[in-house]
């Protein structure tokens, strides 16, 4: 039956070329963006990219590792910084590194920056702990797309589509609630934007709920998918994406890659579950010291007296 099913086209994957350009002009943007605003304040640009470049360099280093293709690096001004890469077969436990290789040593470090001011008693070593403690902490709250997010959701390994729509739409009211108790707009914007990805995660549960209702296996790589089952996925995709729908029916020009890489992301890649009991539980062990014992100095040694101190001399 599958010759009556046209060839499925390949899938297109471009080779990401001029890496370390585009990482050198992000930053370029990003550090202008932040004087602009904190032009008197270089202490503090210099201090969240030095942070940001390490916490990222971490993940990045680890993606080199474990061979992941198309690694690259990017800063966004007023956000972050991001890496992204691409695996055919995902390792829980190799995700579970990469993840973890950005605000562990983060927070490491700045608990050594920490002891570093206490013995030598230099400011700029108090503000560089704090920085360090506090933005991977941040990081590190289990909320979506936050690195603590990409643990949660690799520990509890749950292949519920309706789960992340769930973890997600939560993950944006509470950074909305966080922004507005704090009174930060652009956490408050950033909340809101992730209801974006909210919707598209909905999409795809519908379309997967669909596919699973006429017995269509789409656990595996775009490589292994036949011919008929490219066809009944793309009638499924096209139902629930009008403005490709309309795309296809207007335009003269081959649209194979944009719906070969559609369908792509309805695929879930196979992941190897070889991160152990024992594993899992050294990374939960990580990730709760990597709040408690910031928390306990901040406590112990009244920290933010020390930066009232500074600022009052």
């Amino acid at each position: 039956m599958s010759d009556f099913y046209p060839e499925k086209p390949p899938l297109n994957e471009k080779e990401s070329n001029g890496n370390i350009a585009l990482t050198i002009l992000s930053i370029i943007v990003f550090l202008l963006t932040f004087y602009v605003i904190f032009s008197d304040d270089i202490l503090f640009i210099s201090l969240l990219f030095i942070v940001l470049f390490i916490h990222e360099i971490g993940h990045f280093s680890f993606m080199k590792w474990f061979k992941y293709k198309h690694v690259k690096m990017l800063f966004v001004p007023l956000m972050g910084a991001f890496v992204q890469g691409k695996k055919k077969i995902y390792s829980q436990k190799e995700s579970l590194l990469v993840v973890g290789a950005g605000p562990f040593p983060g927070v490491i470090l700045g608990v050594i920056f920490f002891f570093l001011f206490l013995n030598f008693k230099e400011d700029w070593l108090l503000f560089t702990s704090i920085t360090f403690m506090l933005l991977n902490i941040v990081n590190l709250l289990p909320l979506d797309p936050l690195d603590g997010g990409q643990l949660f959701k690799l520990l509890v390994n749950s292949k519920s589509d309706i789960f992340l729509v769930i973890f997600s739409f939560l993950s944006s009211l509470a950074l909305i609630g966080i922004g507005y108790y704090f009174d930060s707009w652009l956490m408050m914007g950033f909340g809101f934007f992730m209801s974006f990805k909210v919707r598209n995660l909905q999409q795809l549960y519908c379309i997967r709920k669909e596919l699973r209702s006429i017995n269509l296996n789409y656990n595996l790589l775009y490589s292994e998918l036949s011919n008929k089952d490219y066809a009944q996925i793309k009638s499924v995709l096209l139902d629930y994406s009008p403005t490709l729908n309309k795309m296809m029916s207007i335009s003269d020009e081959d649209l194979d890659d944009i719906v070969s890489s559609q369908i792509d992301s309805v695929l879930i890649n196979p992941v190897k579950k070889d991160a152990s009991i024992i594993f899992r539980f050294m990374i939960i062990c990580f990730w709760l010291l990597s709040f408690i014992i910031p928390l306990f100095l901040f406590v112990n040694y009244s920290i933010m007296d020390f930066v009232y101190a500074i600022y009052t001399r």
